[in-house]
């Protein structure tokens, strides 16, 4: 029978104890964002954060990691592609960033949801990871859980009742101690400086020739 009571105070103890909150407090801190929310890759914060703020249309860069403008067809959003040149991030909507390639201290946008990747390419390079910047503190809340599928991740699922659909997002312990340990060599070091020339030109791709929804 699943019990419902959680002990707060011991739920917020093994969060402090937690290196996945470690490392989100350290990343926060780091980028000037009241709150960060771990989760397994960029695109997965990404998608977490439409699915969240119910995006119905969104707009892509032509050049850009493909698995951005795939989020558009597995949500089925509207896309539009944007030939405009971007560095270090860009918009999607009016208040979600795809920030991959960010890395700089205190540049985070208030009032946004800016996505950053941990992918061994990129500047903190853990092999697969990101995070979710937010200064809304329910949002955050929010995505925490929809990243645990469903589940407050510091108590056994099956002690709670479990009422936010949940996605299997979430980034390991694991990668969350190579966080750590590479995190101050990342802060001290000089990030490579990305732009659009990196990707090619999504559009003159195959898979998106006749797709319907984009423009």
């Amino acid at each position: 029978m699943i019990q419902t009571p959680i002990n707060l105070s011991e739920h917020l103890k093994a969060r402090e104890l937690d290196p996945v909150t470690e490392l989100e407090n350290r990343i926060a801190e780091y980028f000037g964002a009241p709150h960060a929310v771990a989760v397994d890759c960029c695109t997965h914060g990404i998608e977490l954060c439409l699915i969240r703020n119910k995006v119905t249309e969104i707009e892509v860069p032509t050049q850009t990691y493909i698995s951005i403008p795939f989020l558009s067809r597995k949500l089925g959003l509207r896309m539009i592609w944007s030939e405009s040149y971007w560095q270090d991030y860009y918009f999607l909507t009016e208040d979600i960033v795809d920030a991959a390639v960010l890395w700089r201290p205190d540049s985070y946008i208030p009032k946004t949801f800016m996505c950053l990747s941990f992918q061994f390419q990129k500047h903190l390079s853990l092999g697969r990871g990101g995070m979710i910047l937010t200064d809304d503190e329910e949002a955050a809340e929010e995505l925490k859980l929809m990243s645990h599928d469903g589940r407050h991740p510091d108590v056994p699922w099956r002690e709670q009742d479990i009422s936010t659909m949940g996605y299997h997002y979430y980034m390991t312990p694991e990668t969350a101690r190579l966080g750590l340990a590479k995190f101050e060599e990342a802060k001290d070091k000089k990030p490579r400086q990305w732009t659009p020339a990196d990707w090619p030109d999504l559009r003159k791709l195959s898979v998106f020739e006749k797709e319907l929804n984009f423009e």
